[in-house]
């Protein structure tokens, strides 16, 4: 672990440099292939993306290993390298985003991403490629002056779901839909400790499309274990001690796979459903911060059986 070694403004510098040849190489090579799927959507063309947006993943694992002390990562229950899953997890930093990819257990990790990333370079034009949906929300303002807008990301998201079907595939949901602060927190006044309140229509949109193909639901919690407010400089400077992600293997509940646009019934049985998962999780962040830590412990390099 170069943590361990190098000054931290030389482990900044090749972390960094790091991440972004591996965002830059990998991602032009998943936009070519992207442009070539264009014009032949056959499974060849889907194979390659999918090696090219692992070896994605496998560079961002080096990241974290050079760049963190420990890392801890629990199981509840089996993983699956041929299954179809659903994850919601909470959100607190970018490298949210770099370290879930980096588990190594999670077939092709997959996100829903807000609709501005897709002028990021590199990141848009990979996500495009990989068919990850956009979402874009529109504000009740909009919708009452142009009620067509109503819906539109919801055939979004459902084109871009039907996709995963002929590859296995991990959904990545950060429900809250924006990074965790303490003055979001204050905004909406949320009733959980440590999250912000979640919203559902993403994770209700994927259960419907592909509700009927996901093996289970991976209830994922990460905790960042660091000496300042901010994540991301302890990452790069080499002082984010621990990170703890315990991902709990869930089967998916029947009752949560419904018409979330158009019946109201479902639409608040469901957010109530999730609302008790978000409780459940607020308390098992609680417990991850109070529990001393374990040994170093690591499952990146191991396959998912």
């Amino acid at each position: 672990m170069l943590a361990r070694w190098l000054p931290a403004p030389l482990l900044a510098c090749v972390v960094f440099f790091g991440l972004l040849m591996n965002l830059v190489v990998w991602g032009l090579i998943v936009f070519t292939l992207g442009l070539i799927k264009l014009v032949f959507r056959v499974r060849p063309v889907s194979v390659l993306l999918h090696l090219a947006y692992k070896g994605w993943c496998i560079g961002n694992a080096w990241a974290i290993k050079a760049a963190c002390t420990e890392l801890h990562v629990n199981v509840k229950g089996t993983l699956k390298a041929d299954a179809w899953y659903l994850l919601i997890a909470n959100h607190q930093s970018s490298l949210d985003i770099v370290l879930l990819t980096a588990l190594g257990q999670l077939p092709a990790p997959k996100f829903f991403l807000k609709d501005e990333l897709k002028f990021v370079p590199f990141v848009g034009m990979g996500a495009w490629a990989m068919d990850m949906p956009f979402m874009k929300r529109v504000s009740k303002e909009k919708l009452a002056k142009n009620p067509k807008l109503k819906g539109m990301d919801v055939e979004r998201t459902k084109q871009s779901c039907r996709y995963f079907r002929t590859h296995p595939t991990t959904i990545i949901n950060f429900v809250e839909g924006s990074r965790f602060s303490a003055q979001k927190h204050a905004q909406q006044q949320s009733e959980f400790t440590h999250l912000l309140r979640p919203k559902a229509g993403g994770i209700a949109f994927a259960l419907e499309v592909l509700g009927s193909q996901f093996d289970a639901m991976l209830n994922t919690s990460v905790v960042y274990t660091g000496v300042s407010g901010s994540i991301l400089n302890d990452f790069f400077t080499g002082k984010l001690s621990s990170i703890q992600v315990d991902i709990d293997v869930m089967p998916i509940d029947t009752s949560l796979i419904g018409d979330y646009q158009s019946d109201r019934q479902f639409r608040m049985e469901f957010q109530d459903k999730l609302n008790q998962i978000w409780h459940a999780k607020d308390q098992h962040i609680a417990q991850m911060k109070r529990q001393p830590q374990p040994q170093f412990h690591s499952k990146m390099d191991e396959s998912a059986t």
